[in-house]
């Protein structure tokens, strides 16, 4: 008896294992939505208000700023303020975040928001979750400028920042 050649194989197994979980081919992506930023939480989270006019969490994808209450934080929000608050977006759309915000690109009036950030120093290429090598270039210029953040010479990234936080909240209080 003859072996079945790979390709049926491979036409059986693939919808297969997308369906028990395994890899499927990618989705083709959504098309871009313009919303109107009525918000903004830190220098990587906004709220829009889409054409019915429900409030969406949108989290930039691709970058992590610094949080608020860390060197940066304000400055970081309060630029992403200047670029998008009051304004209609264009965001292009990548799915949703753990906590069900979306996530997205932001291009206002032309501009990449999320590029704009790196840019300028008030924002990490989140590598984990990005490979964009666009935004690998604008950190690495930044950072060659000492522009923002990189003007520290000690700079703690947002991830890990959080985590200090995270571990300095479980401990016992020092008596």
């Amino acid at each position: 008896m003859r072996k079945p050649p790979r390709r049926c194989i491979l036409a059986i197994a693939l919808p297969c294992l997308a369906v028990i979980g395994g890899t499927a081919p990618a989705a083709s992506p959504e098309p871009p939505v313009a919303w109107k930023v009525v918000g903004v939480s830190d220098g990587d989270t906004l709220t829009a208000l889409d054409e019915s006019n429900t409030k969406h969490k949108v989290r930039l994808h691709g970058i992590d700023a610094p949080e608020i209450g860390q060197p940066f934080g304000t400055k970081s929000r309060e630029a992403l303020g200047r670029l998008a608050m009051k304004k209609t977006a264009t965001l292009h759309l990548k799915g949703r975040d753990r906590y069900g915000r979306d996530l997205a690109r932001v291009e206002v009036d032309g501009r990449d928001v999320n590029l704009e950030l790196v840019k300028d120093g008030l924002a990490w290429h989140y590598v984990r979750y990005d490979d964009s090598p666009e935004l690998a270039s604008a950190e690495r210029e930044a950072r060659e400028a000492k522009r923002g953040v990189w003007a520290d010479t000690n700079a703690v990234p947002p991830w890990e920042w959080r985590a200090t936080e995270r571990d300095r909240k479980r401990q016992p209080a020092q008596r």
